[in-house]
């Protein structure tokens, strides 16, 4: 299948779902937040899932084995969406899902309001604010840094998308954390559910998982246990080992 890479691109796999993505140095990689996100995201085993800021469409991906929804990704870098286009089609996944090259703010022209079940996002995490150094890699500005998507308009778009009682599940720093639960019951997403990873035994939290309801109830917010990474000599932990490779 090497005849779907273009120059500078390589094949990488998640091998706990058996999973191959097209990727390259020149652009924004996945990392082991799309692989966090995929596992904590409670989807539907049908339905239609949604995939904001889907980069090179990994979290799709990651998820497509753990339903039978159909899963379309929204990115607006075409160089990354054709990229997810071709790991689609090397993970022969064509009927399952799509990736469209398309701005968030107009996501509405090619998915009918009220009408999805799931939405997942891993959006830029970095306020674009002028004391900030963006990256010069414009793949890697855009993909951290709030330059096109804020926070505000991934929360505003699910949830005109999400169905009543839909779900959107994000990953994100701590340190966003307030803005994240404030932003969603702007507009009118209950937060639901929450878990926070931490790198190392004794470190800080540096990811934060969020999952809210659409017109839910505003009780019944539930604090996942804590998720470490890896152990003091830098292993992965039992259960990040298991999201990676899956279990023996």
């Amino acid at each position: 299948m090497t005849d779907l890479l273009q120059p500078n691109e390589r094949i990488d796999q998640l091998y706990a779902n058996d999973i191959q993505i097209i990727q390259s140095h020149e652009v924004f990689s996945f990392s082991i937040d799309a692989v966090l996100l995929a596992n904590f995201a409670s989807i539907p085993k049908r339905g239609t899932i949604v995939d904001l800021c889907a980069g090179n469409g990994a979290v799709g991906l990651f998820l497509s084995a753990r339903t039978q929804a159909s899963i379309t990704g929204i990115e607006l870098q075409d160089r990354l969406a054709d990229m997810g286009r071709r790991s689609i089609q090397l993970n022969k996944l064509e009927d399952q899902m799509q990736l469209l090259t398309l701005d968030l703010n107009d996501v509405t022209t090619s998915i009918k309001k009220d009408s999805v079940d799931f939405i997942v996002c891993n959006p830029p995490y970095f306020k674009e604010l002028p004391t900030n150094k963006t990256n010069p890699n414009p793949y890697l500005a855009a993909a951290r840094h709030e330059i096109h998507a804020t926070l505000d308009d991934v929360i505003k778009q699910s949830a005109g998308l999400l169905k009543f009682n839909g779900k959107l599940a994000m990953v994100h720093r701590p340190e966003r954390f307030l803005d994240i639960v404030e932003t969603m019951k702007k507009y009118n997403i209950m937060p639901k559910r929450v878990q926070f990873v931490y790198p190392k035994p004794g470190k800080e939290a540096n990811v934060v998982l969020v999952e809210g309801i659409r017109q839910g109830k505003p009780d019944g917010l539930k604090i996942l246990p804590p998720l470490t990474i890896y152990d003091e000599e830098g292993n992965y932990q039992p259960e990040a080992k298991g999201m990676l490779y899956g279990n023996d």
